[in-house]
Formats: C-alpha cells, structure tokens, sequence
C-alpha cells in the first residue's frame, strides 16, 4: 500500500459530509472510466454561498479522502471561492499523492464544477425553460 498523508488518511477513515442532500440546489455526478470511481457531489445554497455539501463515492480510499476534504474546505464559500479552493486543493494533494492516485481527486473538483453549474442554470432559469439543445444553445 502506498504511504499516505495523514490528514488524507483521517478523512479516508473517518470521511465528513457523506451523504445526500435531497433538496440540493446543485448535483455533479462523475465517473472515471479507467479507475471505475464514481462521485456525486451535493450543493445547497444560501444567500449565494455553500451552505452544505456532500458527497457519495463508489471507489478507492483516495476518492473518499479527497472528497471529504473538499466538501469540508467549501462550507460556507461563494462559488469563486470554492472554485479556487478546489484548484489550491487539487494542487495540494496532488502532491502528496502517488501518481496513479491523481485523477482520484480531479473526479471531485469535477463533481464540484458541475454541481455549480446546475445551480446556476437552476438561478439563471435554464432549468426551468428545458436546457440547452444538442449545439448548446439555450431552448426556451
């Protein structure tokens, strides 16, 4: 077994915010097809900051770690701000972790993105008026 951080070993262990949120404002689902991890990540706001997140993961002690992590470190974030702490996270795992291990953490921040941008479809109402047609533009 590969040596891990500490801290990336605590939340493996003992992950935080593991869960659902059934009323989420925004949900990422992610999968990497080499490793067969899957994460969904759950978003809820308030007043245009994270007030909850959570996450489901279908993979390796890495996936779990890192997406405790991330959903702990954007509690209470804007969306800037989670973006940018997912990036500094990202770089800061990283490179602690075996290469092979990388794209364990990019399934999370890409889960992250996507919940983001269904809550923000959600805010714009392109949710409301059917999406986007195949050549991405908005219907409605």
């Amino acid at each position: 077994m590969a040596k891990y951080p500490k801290f990336l070993m605590e939340h493996f262990q003992n992950p935080k915010n593991v869960g659902e949120i059934h009323d989420a404002d925004g949900v990422g689902t992610v999968g990497n097809a080499s490793c067969g991890d899957i994460m969904q990540m759950f978003l809820k706001f308030k007043d245009n900051k994270i007030l909850d997140a959570k996450f489901k993961t279908y993979g390796c002690g890495a996936a779990i770690a890192t997406s405790s992590i991330l959903t702990e470190r954007i509690k209470g974030t804007t969306i800037e701000e989670a973006l940018r702490i997912s990036e500094e996270t990202v770089k800061e795992i990283i490179a602690q972790l075996p290469k092979e291990k990388t794209p364990c953490f990019t399934i999370a921040a890409e889960a992250l993105k996507m919940a983001i941008e269904e809550y923000r479809c959600k805010v714009s109402g392109i949710h409301e008026k059917g999406g986007f047609d195949s050549k991405g533009i908005e219907k409605g």
